[in-house]
Protein backbone atom coordinates (compact mmCIF):
# COMPACT_ATOMS: atom_id res chain seq x y z
CA UNK A 1 0.00 0.00 0.00
CA UNK A 2 1.27 3.44 -0.85
CA UNK A 3 0.07 6.60 1.40
CA UNK A 4 -2.02 9.63 -0.03
CA UNK A 5 -3.47 13.12 0.46
CA UNK A 6 -6.06 13.43 2.10
CA UNK A 7 -8.96 14.56 -0.02
CA UNK A 8 -8.83 18.34 -0.62
CA UNK A 9 -12.61 18.26 -1.10
CA UNK A 10 -15.17 18.34 2.34
CA UNK A 11 -18.08 16.38 3.09
CA UNK A 12 -20.11 19.57 3.27
CA UNK A 13 -18.81 20.34 0.09
CA UNK A 14 -19.77 16.64 -1.30
CA UNK A 15 -22.84 16.44 -0.38
CA UNK A 16 -24.30 20.03 -1.24
CA UNK A 17 -23.17 19.17 -5.00
CA UNK A 18 -24.32 15.50 -5.20
CA UNK A 19 -27.93 16.49 -3.91
CA UNK A 20 -27.71 19.87 -6.14
CA UNK A 21 -30.47 18.64 -8.30
CA UNK A 22 -33.00 17.13 -6.84
CA UNK A 23 -35.99 17.60 -8.23
CA UNK A 24 -38.65 15.73 -5.77
CA UNK A 25 -39.44 18.48 -2.87
CA UNK A 26 -40.02 16.14 -0.12
CA UNK A 27 -36.82 13.90 -0.87
CA UNK A 28 -34.83 16.74 -1.60
CA UNK A 29 -35.72 18.56 1.73
CA UNK A 30 -35.03 14.96 3.71
CA UNK A 31 -31.62 15.00 2.19
CA UNK A 32 -31.09 18.62 2.93
CA UNK A 33 -32.52 17.95 6.70
CA UNK A 34 -29.92 15.45 6.61
CA UNK A 35 -26.70 17.36 5.81
CA UNK A 36 -25.49 18.11 9.64
CA UNK A 37 -25.62 14.39 10.16
CA UNK A 38 -23.35 13.92 7.15
CA UNK A 39 -20.61 16.57 7.69
CA UNK A 40 -20.71 14.84 11.42
CA UNK A 41 -20.22 11.42 10.30
CA UNK A 42 -16.92 12.20 8.03
CA UNK A 43 -15.70 14.46 11.22
CA UNK A 44 -16.00 10.76 12.88
CA UNK A 45 -14.35 8.76 10.63
CA UNK A 46 -11.29 11.15 10.58
CA UNK A 47 -10.99 11.23 14.29
CA UNK A 48 -11.34 7.59 14.56
CA UNK A 49 -8.84 6.79 11.53
CA UNK A 50 -6.55 9.29 12.96
CA UNK A 51 -6.97 7.19 16.31
CA UNK A 52 -7.05 3.73 15.25
CA UNK A 53 -10.33 3.28 16.15
CA UNK A 54 -12.48 3.06 12.87
CA UNK A 55 -14.26 -0.36 14.06
CA UNK A 56 -15.95 1.94 16.64
CA UNK A 57 -17.80 3.73 14.37
CA UNK A 58 -21.60 2.54 15.01
CA UNK A 59 -23.41 0.54 12.11
CA UNK A 60 -26.77 2.29 10.80
CA UNK A 61 -29.64 1.95 8.46
CA UNK A 62 -30.51 5.63 8.31
CA UNK A 63 -28.79 9.39 8.26
CA UNK A 64 -30.33 11.77 10.52
CA UNK A 65 -33.64 9.33 10.81
CA UNK A 66 -34.81 10.72 7.51
CA UNK A 67 -33.18 9.36 5.12
CA UNK A 68 -32.92 5.47 4.25
CA UNK A 69 -29.73 3.94 3.36
CA UNK A 70 -31.23 3.04 -0.01
CA UNK A 71 -31.51 7.13 -0.63
CA UNK A 72 -27.77 6.97 0.79
CA UNK A 73 -26.68 4.73 -1.83
CA UNK A 74 -28.44 6.13 -4.54
CA UNK A 75 -27.02 9.23 -3.81
CA UNK A 76 -23.81 8.10 -4.33
CA UNK A 77 -24.81 5.81 -7.56
CA UNK A 78 -26.56 8.07 -9.01
CA UNK A 79 -25.27 11.16 -8.40
CA UNK A 80 -22.03 11.16 -7.80
CA UNK A 81 -20.48 8.24 -9.70
CA UNK A 82 -23.19 8.19 -12.69
CA UNK A 83 -21.12 10.34 -15.70
CA UNK A 84 -22.97 14.14 -15.92
CA UNK A 85 -23.76 13.43 -12.44
CA UNK A 86 -23.29 17.00 -10.18
CA UNK A 87 -20.90 14.84 -7.88
CA UNK A 88 -19.17 13.30 -10.92
CA UNK A 89 -16.05 16.49 -11.21
CA UNK A 90 -15.45 15.14 -7.21
CA UNK A 91 -15.43 11.84 -7.87
CA UNK A 92 -13.15 12.11 -10.82
CA UNK A 93 -10.82 14.29 -8.46
CA UNK A 94 -10.71 11.60 -6.62
CA UNK A 95 -9.94 8.98 -8.98
CA UNK A 96 -6.90 11.35 -10.21
CA UNK A 97 -5.52 11.66 -6.74
CA UNK A 98 -3.43 8.34 -7.45
CA UNK A 99 -0.32 8.44 -8.42
CA UNK A 100 0.32 7.24 -12.08
CA UNK A 101 -3.23 6.34 -12.00
CA UNK A 102 -2.03 3.13 -9.94
CA UNK A 103 -4.35 1.32 -7.16
CA UNK A 104 -2.69 2.90 -3.74
CA UNK A 105 -4.19 -0.77 -2.36
CA UNK A 106 -2.31 -3.04 -4.80
CA UNK A 107 0.52 -0.46 -6.01
CA UNK A 108 0.15 -2.51 -9.18
CA UNK A 109 -3.06 -2.28 -11.20
CA UNK A 110 -4.78 0.86 -12.52
CA UNK A 111 -7.30 2.33 -10.78
CA UNK A 112 -10.74 2.71 -12.30
CA UNK A 113 -13.18 3.05 -9.27
CA UNK A 114 -13.60 4.32 -5.80
CA UNK A 115 -13.81 2.32 -2.77
CA UNK A 116 -15.32 2.91 0.45
CA UNK A 117 -13.45 2.33 3.04
CA UNK A 118 -16.00 1.28 5.79
CA UNK A 119 -18.89 -0.18 3.41
CA UNK A 120 -21.96 2.39 2.39
CA UNK A 121 -24.33 -0.50 2.90
CA UNK A 122 -23.09 -0.86 6.69
CA UNK A 123 -22.27 3.02 7.24
CA UNK A 124 -24.83 5.12 4.54
CA UNK A 125 -23.42 9.05 6.25
CA UNK A 126 -20.62 8.02 4.95
CA UNK A 127 -21.48 6.72 1.16
CA UNK A 128 -20.32 10.38 -0.46
CA UNK A 129 -17.78 11.48 2.33
CA UNK A 130 -14.10 11.54 0.19
CA UNK A 131 -12.70 10.58 3.11
CA UNK A 132 -14.27 7.44 3.03
CA UNK A 133 -13.54 6.80 -0.55
CA UNK A 134 -10.08 5.47 -1.93
CA UNK A 135 -8.99 5.34 -5.76
CA UNK A 136 -8.46 1.74 -6.43
CA UNK A 137 -8.83 -1.01 -9.10
CA UNK A 138 -11.87 -3.15 -9.42
CA UNK A 139 -10.21 -6.24 -8.33
CA UNK A 140 -9.05 -4.58 -4.90
CA UNK A 141 -12.66 -3.01 -4.78
CA UNK A 142 -14.02 -6.46 -4.94
CA UNK A 143 -11.61 -8.63 -2.90
CA UNK A 144 -11.99 -6.19 0.16
CA UNK A 145 -16.22 -6.57 -0.39
CA UNK A 146 -18.33 -4.96 2.48
CA UNK A 147 -16.25 -6.64 5.42
CA UNK A 148 -17.16 -4.70 8.69
CA UNK A 149 -13.93 -4.35 11.27
CA UNK A 150 -15.31 -5.81 14.35
CA UNK A 151 -11.70 -4.97 16.42
CA UNK A 152 -8.69 -2.91 15.74
CA UNK A 153 -6.63 -5.58 13.98
CA UNK A 154 -9.93 -6.48 11.42
CA UNK A 155 -9.33 -2.62 10.10
CA UNK A 156 -8.23 -2.36 6.39
CA UNK A 157 -5.29 0.03 5.53
CA UNK A 158 -6.51 3.07 4.65
CA UNK A 159 -4.03 5.13 2.18
CA UNK A 160 -4.82 8.46 3.69
CA UNK A 161 -4.13 7.56 7.15
CA UNK A 162 -2.01 4.68 7.64
CA UNK A 163 1.72 5.31 6.54
CA UNK A 164 3.35 1.96 6.50
CA UNK A 165 6.20 2.70 3.91
CA UNK A 166 8.96 4.39 5.59
CA UNK A 167 9.25 0.69 7.06
CA UNK A 168 10.38 -2.57 4.96
CA UNK A 169 7.70 -5.46 5.55
CA UNK A 170 7.22 -6.99 2.12
CA UNK A 171 9.86 -10.00 1.68
CA UNK A 172 10.40 -12.75 -0.68
CA UNK A 173 12.02 -16.22 -0.84
CA UNK A 174 13.44 -17.88 -3.34
CA UNK A 175 11.68 -21.42 -4.44
CA UNK A 176 14.20 -23.52 -5.51
CA UNK A 177 12.45 -25.47 -8.43
CA UNK A 178 12.36 -25.32 -12.16
CA UNK A 179 11.79 -22.57 -13.11
CA UNK A 180 12.75 -20.49 -10.01
CA UNK A 181 9.56 -18.99 -8.26
CA UNK A 182 9.21 -16.48 -5.26
CA UNK A 183 6.95 -16.78 -2.51
CA UNK A 184 6.06 -13.20 -0.91
CA UNK A 185 5.45 -12.22 2.59
CA UNK A 186 4.51 -9.88 5.53
CA UNK A 187 7.22 -9.11 8.14
CA UNK A 188 7.14 -5.64 9.73
CA UNK A 189 9.31 -4.17 12.10
CA UNK A 190 9.08 -4.92 15.96
CA UNK A 191 8.25 -1.69 16.33
CA UNK A 192 4.89 -2.04 14.57
CA UNK A 193 3.40 -4.13 17.08
CA UNK A 194 0.43 -6.48 16.92
CA UNK A 195 -2.18 -4.81 15.58
CA UNK A 196 -0.70 -2.94 12.76
CA UNK A 197 1.30 -6.23 11.95
CA UNK A 198 -1.59 -8.13 11.82
CA UNK A 199 -3.57 -5.50 9.57
CA UNK A 200 -0.40 -4.94 7.17
CA UNK A 201 -1.18 -9.24 7.08
CA UNK A 202 -4.63 -9.38 6.68
CA UNK A 203 -4.60 -6.48 3.94
CA UNK A 204 -1.70 -8.80 1.73
CA UNK A 205 -4.27 -11.99 2.44
CA UNK A 206 -7.31 -10.33 1.39
CA UNK A 207 -6.03 -8.80 -1.53
CA UNK A 208 -3.90 -11.91 -2.69
CA UNK A 209 -1.04 -9.76 -3.20
CA UNK A 210 0.93 -12.71 -2.67
CA UNK A 211 -0.38 -14.37 -6.13
CA UNK A 212 -0.54 -11.21 -7.59
CA UNK A 213 3.49 -9.90 -6.94
CA UNK A 214 4.70 -14.12 -7.92
CA UNK A 215 3.02 -13.84 -11.16
CA UNK A 216 4.80 -10.71 -11.89
CA UNK A 217 8.23 -11.79 -10.85
CA UNK A 218 8.20 -14.62 -12.83
CA UNK A 219 7.40 -12.95 -15.94
CA UNK A 220 10.29 -10.16 -14.70
CA UNK A 221 12.65 -13.43 -14.68
CA UNK A 222 11.58 -14.37 -17.95
CA UNK A 223 12.33 -11.05 -19.46
CA UNK A 224 16.15 -11.19 -17.67
CA UNK A 225 17.05 -14.73 -17.94
CA UNK A 226 19.52 -14.24 -21.14
CA UNK A 227 20.99 -11.25 -19.82
CA UNK A 228 21.69 -13.43 -16.53
CA UNK A 229 23.30 -16.35 -18.43
CA UNK A 230 25.77 -13.32 -20.32
CA UNK A 231 26.57 -12.52 -17.12
CA UNK A 232 27.26 -15.20 -15.32
CA UNK A 233 29.47 -16.71 -18.24
CA UNK A 234 31.54 -13.29 -17.81
CA UNK A 235 32.15 -13.28 -14.33
CA UNK A 236 30.65 -15.95 -12.36
CA UNK A 237 27.82 -15.83 -9.53
CA UNK A 238 29.25 -13.30 -7.81
CA UNK A 239 28.74 -10.65 -10.94
CA UNK A 240 25.13 -12.10 -11.02
CA UNK A 241 24.64 -11.16 -7.65
CA UNK A 242 25.97 -7.62 -7.79
CA UNK A 243 23.96 -7.07 -11.06
CA UNK A 244 21.10 -8.22 -8.59
CA UNK A 245 21.85 -6.00 -5.95
CA UNK A 246 22.10 -3.05 -7.96
CA UNK A 247 18.57 -3.75 -9.42
CA UNK A 248 17.15 -4.17 -6.14
CA UNK A 249 18.78 -0.57 -4.80
CA UNK A 250 17.84 0.76 -7.76
CA UNK A 251 13.67 -0.06 -7.15
CA UNK A 252 14.21 0.72 -3.87
CA UNK A 253 14.75 4.26 -4.08
CA UNK A 254 11.72 4.27 -6.25
CA UNK A 255 9.48 1.80 -3.90
CA UNK A 256 10.77 0.48 -0.91
CA UNK A 257 7.81 -2.04 -0.61
CA UNK A 258 8.09 -3.00 -4.31
CA UNK A 259 7.24 -6.28 -6.04
CA UNK A 260 10.29 -5.39 -7.78
CA UNK A 261 12.40 -4.32 -5.02
CA UNK A 262 11.49 -7.64 -2.78
CA UNK A 263 12.12 -10.17 -5.97
CA UNK A 264 15.73 -8.59 -6.55
CA UNK A 265 16.55 -8.85 -2.98
CA UNK A 266 15.47 -12.27 -3.02
CA UNK A 267 16.97 -13.19 -5.75
CA UNK A 268 20.56 -11.72 -5.00
CA UNK A 269 20.57 -13.69 -1.35
CA UNK A 270 19.98 -16.89 -2.68
CA UNK A 271 23.23 -18.61 -3.57
CA UNK A 272 21.10 -21.03 -5.36
CA UNK A 273 19.85 -18.62 -7.73
CA UNK A 274 22.96 -17.05 -8.53
CA UNK A 275 24.76 -20.20 -9.11
CA UNK A 276 22.43 -20.96 -12.35
CA UNK A 277 19.32 -21.40 -10.75
CA UNK A 278 17.58 -18.49 -13.10
CA UNK A 279 18.37 -20.75 -16.09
Amino acid sequence: MINLPAPAQSALETYTACISRVQDPILRQRLVDATQAVVDASREFAQAAAGKRLHRIAQHTHVAEVVTREEMEAVYTQRMARKGAPGRPIYDALLSSAPQGKCPLCVHRNVSTLDHHLPKAHYPSLAVAPLNLIPACPECNKSKLAAVPTAAEEAPLHPYFDEIDQDRWLHATVIEEEPAALRFFVQGPPTWGAVLTARVERHFRALRLGALYATEAADELLSIRHQLHDINARGGPALVRQELVDRAESCRAARRNGWRTATFDAFAASDWFCGGGFS
